[in-house]
């Protein structure tokens, strides 16, 4: 929702459907990406996504997944679900059916600082203790691969085996997408490019972009007389050009 000024009250949705100048006129049925902050306060559900290619043909023309994550905090003993230990899709399968969750997925230690690219295929779980920012396609395809066996209303929530072992890439390739200090250069993906800023005082940032998601990271600050905290996020639209960001603030830039 907007908070204030001429488009006060309007949801997002509604800007993406009346004023589609304010993105640079960016195509598309939906506003393209997600800027979640999760706080796990216990273990979630272990999933996996599927690409573009399979979410088109077995759910109904949806978008898959593509997102990444900033680690915020990190609680005592911190872990993360990333990825799998099968070598073959024939180990995958027996492993999963027999529901040897010990000898298949694979948990990795958490750091503060910690950026992570979760591909589509990619086998990940956020444990508890974990508080990460979280970008994403705008999609709502996961499918739950296990859940530690938990009941909500005296039930397991539903599975969802067979389409996880589709789109479940083997061999693992997860390690390659941790990265213990963010990239220098920003990172990209076909889907979003995400860049981190450090600003102990102020600092000028130009919008050159269809449109920029400014994430707070740490800190607090304003830009351009708006305050910002952690775990808060804002649009700067098409167009804005020079912005002045004050305070000791770390931040995340999303755009396309």
């Amino acid at each position: 929702m907007v908070a204030e000024g001429t488009y006060a009250g309007m949801k997002l949705s509604e800007l993406w459907e009346a004023h589609r100048e304010l993105f640079g006129n960016t195509e598309g049925d939906r506003f393209p990406l997600l800027v979640k902050v999760i706080e796990a306060k216990k273990d979630l559900s272990i999933q996996v996504h599927p690409d573009n290619a399979y979410a088109k043909e077995h759910e109904n023309g949806s978008l898959g997944k593509s997102e990444c994550w900033y680690i915020m905090e990190v609680g005592q003993d911190g872990r993360l679900v990333l990825g799998h230990h099968a070598e073959s899709e024939a180990q995958a399968d027996e492993w999963i059916k027999a529901g040897r969750w010990g000898d298949f997925i694979r948990y990795i230690p958490a750091e503060t600082g910690e950026f992570i690219q979760i591909d589509p295929g990619t086998v990940h779980s956020i444990c508890g203790g974990i508080k990460l920012t979280e970008i994403q396609q705008n999609s709502d395809i996961t499918y739950r691969l296990y859940d530690y066996g938990r009941l909500v209303d005296g039930k397991e929530r539903p599975l969802h085996i067979r389409e996880s072992l589709d789109v479940i890439g083997i061999p693992d390739r997860s390690e390659k997408n941790i990265f213990h200090d963010f990239p220098v250069n920003g990172h990209k993906t076909p889907y979003y490019q995400v860049r981190k800023h450090v600003i102990e005082t102020q600092c000028e940032l130009e919008q050159t972009e269809a449109f920029q998601i400014i994430s707070a990271v740490k800190g607090s600050g304003e830009i351009d007389g708006v305050t910002i905290g952690e775990g808060e996020s804002l649009i700067v639209p098409y167009g804005y050009g020079t912005y002045r960001i004050t305070g000791q603030i770390e931040i995340l830039i999303t755009s396309l």
